[in-house]
């Protein structure tokens, strides 16, 4: 069994970095290690390995995902996803969370389950009760494996 889990994610003004790091902490909290990284420092071969790990990004345009980042690393890692238990999340600032819905849809077309059945979203800055569903999330994470 992995210690180290991955949450990697993308953040433009802060909010989805701060639903990263309660990811992480219900990781810890869960008594494993978590590597907290932006998708810029991210390598698809980090996760190939791992049973389950975490993937931020906000809703970007017309809610789709983060285009030169995010969204290059999403489609190399469907080639692998099969079989992963993967966590969701993310914020936006209009619209109705589509661009969460595709990415679950697109994730579980690539054989992946959903930890918590879907991802978590909030608009604009994560409250109280959203990153306390994070840390939920990331807890969910270590004990499904």
């Amino acid at each position: 069994m992995m210690e180290e889990y991955y949450v990697i994610y993308y953040s433009q003004t802060g909010n989805t970095k701060e639903m990263a790091e309660a990811v992480g902490a219900g990781i810890t909290e869960a008594g494993k290690a978590a590597k907290v990284i932006e998708v810029a420092q991210a390598r698809v071969d980090m996760i190939k390995d791992a049973e389950s790990f975490a993937l931020g990004c906000p809703a970007m345009g017309a809610e789709n995902l983060e285009e030169s980042e995010m969204d290059p690393f999403v489609t190399e890692l469907e080639s692998f996803a099969a079989g992963k238990k993967i966590v969701l999340f993310g914020s936006y600032g209009w619209g109705g969370g589509e661009w969460m819905r595709d990415w679950e849809k697109r994730m579980q077309d690539a054989g992946a389950q959903i930890v918590g059945g879907e991802g978590v979203i909030c608009n604009e800055t994560p409250d109280d009760d959203t990153l306390a569903r994070c840390r939920e999330l990331g807890k969910q994470m270590v004990q499904s494996e």
